[in-house]
């Protein structure tokens, strides 16, 4: 997959190839491989790099509120925010695919009490979330919401 960066680790990578062959089976992503339990929904979001203007597509967790999407930009707890947030901050156009469904969207930072809602529904959903968040030290860890475009 050339449009993938060579420092992607293996596991993102299978997971979006497995997206582009098999839609329906990378939806649901074990989670024991980060530390959850069960089968999470993923979508695949696709963010413009802000230096490369690139496609960067990337599996996320997600939960719904209403119609929108809703992801968690915890980077595993680490103190720098993950470069698919910055990308979206920079263009908050995006395109995800939640299964076999595939929409362009606008992303959202969501704060105050929708985020701290949103945080609890994700956090039910993915308990690691809570873990990612003490790791994060001084970084509060955004909450994002992707709603559907309008058809041009």
């Amino acid at each position: 997959m050339s449009d993938l960066p060579a420092s992607m680790p293996k596991w993102i990578a299978d997971h979006i190839a497995l997206y582009r062959t098999d839609p329906d089976a990378a939806h649901l992503w074990d989670a024991s491989l980060g530390g959850g339990s069960g089968k999470l929904p993923t979508l695949l979001l696709t963010t413009i790099g802000r230096h490369s203007g690139l496609p960067r597509p990337l599996p996320l967790i997600y939960g719904k509120a209403g119609d929108a999407w809703v992801i968690v930009a915890s980077k595993g707890g680490a103190p720098a925010h993950p470069s698919w947030y910055d990308n979206l901050v920079a263009e908050p156009h995006v395109t995800l695919q939640a299964g076999r469904e595939i929409v362009q969207a606008t992303a959202r930072t969501a704060t105050g009490d929708e985020r701290e809602a949103l945080w609890k529904q994700m956090a039910a959903l993915y308990p690691p979330y809570d873990d990612y968040q003490k790791r994060a030290g001084g970084r509060r860890i955004p909450v994002v919401v992707l709603e559907r475009r309008p058809a041009a």
